[in-house]
């Protein structure tokens, strides 16, 4: 039996985190051998922002280098650049053309974007949920996983597929379905638990990078805040910042939460994060070393990269021909 297909991808802005490490990248090391993955670095989409072009490409080596220290083996899976296979941006122009103003103008994540880059309100932060949807459709994969807040950008991905089947036919695109992990889905800021933990976060003190060093880890979950009572308990209404450091505890150590709560009975916050901070430290210091090593082969990740576009072009290729036979596109031959 043919392996179902799982495609992803991170916007290289920023810098991973441990957010991005229990929510996603932790779950797709434990499925590559079960399913047929792609992973991207969606370096297109970090356009959106105004971007210093050093930085940006430092940082498409330096994800790609996060990526396989965590554990993604360039092997079983294929990991590339979106703007080094060019049918994602061939295939997002056709489903532009496809998509309603008010489709777009319900994204919540551009309002909020819009609100915090009032300098650079451009088009593309306001189509670039096509894009993403291209960037699914392309591949035709059965899960694409997400946190819990990029649902509506899969919900449009599958309005997309019925407008196209709509005007063009069936039978080119498979509708996709998100892959939303029960555990750990959803880390929060440290500083600010009501807000979800961003690797674009302005301020270093709200996350742990995966390549931040131990004195850094220690002093951020240390500063992480809580709240003016004492006890431990899971409670995310009402202590929020408790509940987020149990959960990244709970994912990281697999210990239930339950099973914590009985284990800092009496005790302080200061104990929970002392014992956070160790378990932070310990799961990220071998993804650091391995990260370092990395990095200081620019040759070999520009390998992978070559080798990474090189594969999923050959699938990409697949669907965009189609997609030009549907719409009476010629294709070059």
């Amino acid at each position: 039996m043919a392996k179902k297909t799982i495609l992803s991808g991170s916007t290289v802005t920023g810098d991973l985190t441990l957010g991005n490490y229990i929510g996603a990248i932790n779950t797709w090391a434990k499925l590559q051998d079960e399913y047929d993955c792609l992973y991207f670095l969606a370096d297109l989409h970090a356009l959106t922002v105004q971007q210093d072009p050093k930085v940006l490409r430092e940082r498409t080596y330096s994800f790609l280098a996060q990526y396989v220290a965590l554990g993604l083996d360039p092997q079983k899976n294929i990991i590339f650049a979106q703007s080094q296979v060019p049918q994602h941006t061939e295939l997002s122009w056709i489903l532009t053309c496809l998509t309603p103003m008010g489709n777009l103008n319900r994204m919540t994540q551009f309002k909020e974007k819009a609100e915090k880059h009032t300098s650079n309100i451009n088009a593309g932060l306001f189509t670039y949920p096509v894009l993403m949807a291209a960037d699914i459709l392309l591949y035709n994969p059965d899960f694409v996983p997400v946190g819990d807040d990029q649902k509506q950008h899969i919900e449009l991905c599958r309005d997309l597929v019925t407008y196209f089947e709509n005007r063009y036919g069936k039978g080119i695109f498979k509708m996709p379905a998100p892959m939303i992990g029960k555990t750990g889905a959803r880390i929060m800021s440290l500083q600010d638990p009501t807000k979800k933990m961003s690797k674009s976060d302005e301020n270093v003190k709200n996350f742990v990078s995966i390549i931040d060093d131990a004195k850094t880890i220690e002093k951020k979950i240390k500063s992480a805040a809580t709240d003016s009572d004492t006890v431990i308990k899971y409670d995310v209404e009402n202590k929020a910042g408790v509940s987020n450091l149990l959960t990244i505890y709970s994912v990281l150590s697999g210990k239930s939460i339950e099973q914590l709560e009985n284990d800092y009975v009496g005790k302080m916050y200061g104990h929970l994060k002392v014992d956070l901070a160790e378990v932070v430290m310990q799961t990220l210091a071998p993804v650091r070393a391995k990260y370092d090593d990395l990095m200081k082969n620019r040759d070999h990740l520009d390998q992978l990269l070559i080798s990474g576009a090189e594969r999923a072009s050959v699938r990409a290729e697949e669907t965009t021909k189609k997609v030009f036979e549907a719409v009476g596109l010629v294709r070059r031959r």
